[in-house]
């Protein structure tokens, strides 16, 4: 069996080609970004709050020689829609802090909840959200919840919604949430 992060790689993949428009929410240490520059997609754009993380996904993109395929903001990823005109095709999300930074500073249920309903207006029909939820930490159990009693019910007609999750791992072992959008959804949602 794949574990989440590969697994989050092959649901992105499945739905990617030289048109799309593609988008990492949470760029961190750059690697979903990396990942998504490496595909077929036409323009990757990755979005933090943290200028570590901007730097971090600034250098890896630059020496992977990917660095005109991308756009790196210092952003919420709530406002993606300040940067991108276009259709996404596909979106990633890894919850819960930056590595060896300060651990403080999260992504929250309320933002998260908010960014994804917006993507979800602004996704392709047959576009994916892989959201890897890590939920070790306090603000993370309360993100968990939050997405799981939200997403779940979301209309089927319009959205396809998968947990992916090993249930014999211990310490709070993360999880993918992966959103498949199948017509438009109307926007009083």
């Amino acid at each position: 069996m794949d574990k989440v992060l590969a697994f989050s790689k092959k649901l992105l993949k499945e739905v990617i080609d030289k048109n799309s428009i593609v988008v990492d929410a949470t760029a961190g240490n750059g690697n979903d970004t990396l990942f998504l520059a490496k595909t077929s997609a036409k323009k990757v754009y990755a979005f933090d709050i943290q200028q570590l993380a901007i730097e971090n996904t600034t250098t890896l993109i630059k020496e992977a020689e990917l660095a005109d395929k991308c756009e790196i903001v210092l952003d919420s990823h709530f406002e993606f829609d300040k940067y991108i005109n276009e259709k996404i095709r596909a979106v990633v999300f890894n919850l819960g802090y930056l590595p060896n930074a300060d651990h403080e500073i999260t992504t929250l249920a309320e933002t998260t909840l908010a960014t994804i309903k917006k993507f979800l207006l602004h996704l392709e029909i047959g576009g994916r959200i892989v959201i890897v939820v890590y939920w070790g930490h306090e603000n993370g159990k309360v993100e968990k919840e939050a997405l799981l009693t939200e997403l779940q019910n979301l209309d089927q007609k319009e959205a396809e919604v998968l947990i992916y999750q090993f249930i014999n791992q211990k310490n709070n072992a993360p999880f993918i949430i992966a959103i498949e959008k199948r017509k438009e959804i109307s926007c009083e949602k």
